[in-house]
């Protein structure tokens, strides 16, 4: 988990809405991983924050609280799929909260190489319309010595 160095001025509201989507997250994670089950291959909770500058100007940051689940594809494949809220704070806005998910999987080709991609969606206005979903991929390649 990174540390945001500056965020947004969120409201008290936004503040409690987002302590209360956590705690609700916490609490499913927690639900899902003591019901045991050979349905569910691998719970998770995943935060992670993105943070961009512009040189040295800072612009912004997003914090996804995501929930998730990974298993296997056969023996040298896995998948990954997590979504939640996304604490959105720009500089000199105020902060928001949208919903986002990824979806990913990696492979093995050989036990030096591997492949690996994701894609991953962001709301705008908390809106699930697919004209305004913030929809970004990538591919990797990754060689380990």
């Amino acid at each position: 988990m990174s540390i945001i160095l500056k965020v947004g001025q969120p409201t008290y509201i936004s503040f409690m809405n987002t302590m209360s989507i956590i705690f609700k997250s916490v609490a499913a994670v927690t639900a899902i991983a003591l019901s045991g089950g050979a349905a569910i291959a691998g719970p998770y909770v995943n935060v992670e924050t993105n943070a961009g500058w512009a040189g040295n100007d800072y612009t912004g940051a997003v914090t996804d609280l995501h929930v998730g689940y990974e298993g296997d594809i056969g023996e040298d494949a896995g998948y990954y799929i997590q979504g939640g809220p996304a604490i959105v704070n720009l500089d000199g806005e105020e902060g928001s909260t949208e919903y986002s998910g990824k979806v990913g999987a990696s492979a093995a080709l050989t036990d030096r190489v591997g492949v690996y991609g994701e894609l991953s969606a962001i709301t705008s206005d908390q809106e699930f319309d697919f004209e305004s979903l913030n929809v970004g991929g990538k591919l990797g390649v990754k060689y380990t010595f």
